[in-house]
């Protein structure tokens, strides 16, 4: 028994026609009567007399017709409130994101949804990728915003923005004299990272060992205290391109871009492909649309509402 044979034996009974109820349903006069046929061979019961002209339901056909009829609108109901849900932007929000995307999105964030949306009530955690990749597996997180460079088929991914990494190079350090620096040429033992775990991997593999027998290691997930390290005692950086404008002037004369190649991320929104809250999605991008200047959105994103 399907829905779609409970429509058919709906639409003949008021249409009183099999050929006029298949008009109405779209479909041909003879797939119409197959599938009325073959619920009433399920059910064992005789729906319509068809000799009777126009077309009569049974006894026992009246019956069945009149419960169809309550099964067809709790399936309507149940459609509406599955796509009330799917629009619903309000309620609580468990949002994951990486150190490295944090301070550029999640200020701005609130602050748009506190204007816009004061009916969501957002609790984001700044975790590294593994332990947001377990949380939104085990459904403890119900989004999550980071870079990954490896696709992950058990989850959705929603591209957001393209970002360069850039080089923050203190003026005692030989770079400072270059205006563009060769990724693939950059001294090892003058760079101070972020902690392994949080290491812009993907982009730049060769900056995330773990040898850093060559000089002293701070392991932070925060890029203002490198930036503060560089400062003190020489060296240099990397940083992603949205940490420019937290530095002020004087520092942003420090920044040199990185080329051959020119090392990027892509920065995503994630969610598990059982999610179903299109509405809370769109306000999330709608947010980062206004904190990410608009070069920099994916294409798709800044053109259209997601759509799951």
């Amino acid at each position: 028994m399907t829905l779609q044979q409970l429509e058919y034996i709906v639409a003949v009974d008021a249409h009183r026609h099999f050929v006029r109820a298949a008009e109405s349903c779209g479909v041909t006069q003879s797939t119409l009567s197959s599938l009325i046929k073959k619920l009433e061979d399920e059910l064992d019961v005789v729906i319509f007399d068809r000799n009777s002209h126009p077309v009569e339901p049974t006894l026992a056909g009246m019956q069945v017709i009149s419960q169809a009829k309550v099964i067809l609108y709790n399936s309507r109901q149940l459609q509406e409130m599955a796509l009330t849900e799917r629009q619903r932007v309000g309620g609580k929000l468990r949002m994951g994101i990486t150190p490295t995307i944090a301070p550029y999105i999640l200020p701005k964030m609130f602050s748009y949804l506190r204007k816009n949306y004061p009916e969501i009530i957002i609790r984001a955690r700044e975790l590294n990728r593994d332990e947001i990749l377990l949380k939104l597996r085990k459904a403890e997180l119900d989004m999550a915003i980071m870079s990954l460079a490896h696709k992950e088929d058990d989850l959705l991914e929603i591209p957001l923005y393209h970002e360069k990494l850039v080089a923050y190079v203190s003026p005692l350090d030989p770079l400072y004299q270059q205006a563009e620096i060769n990724s693939h040429e950059i001294p090892r033992e003058r760079l101070w990272e972020l902690k392994q775990e949080i290491c812009f991997q993907e982009q730049l593999p060769e900056f995330c060992d773990e040898d850093n027998s060559h000089k002293a290691v701070f392991e932070s997930g925060c890029m203002a205290a490198l930036v503060m390290i560089v400062d003190a005692n020489g060296g240099y950086t990397v940083m992603p391109e949205l940490h420019i404008p937290l530095l002020r002037e004087t520092m942003q004369r420090n920044i040199r871009s990185l080329v051959n190649p020119v090392p990027t991320r892509e920065v995503s929104l994630f969610v598990r492909k059982d999610y179903v809250r299109e509405g809370m999605l769109n306000v999330i991008a709608d947010a980062v649309k206004t904190i990410v200047p608009p070069e920099m959105l994916d294409e798709h994103i800044s053109k259209y509402k997601i759509r799951l």
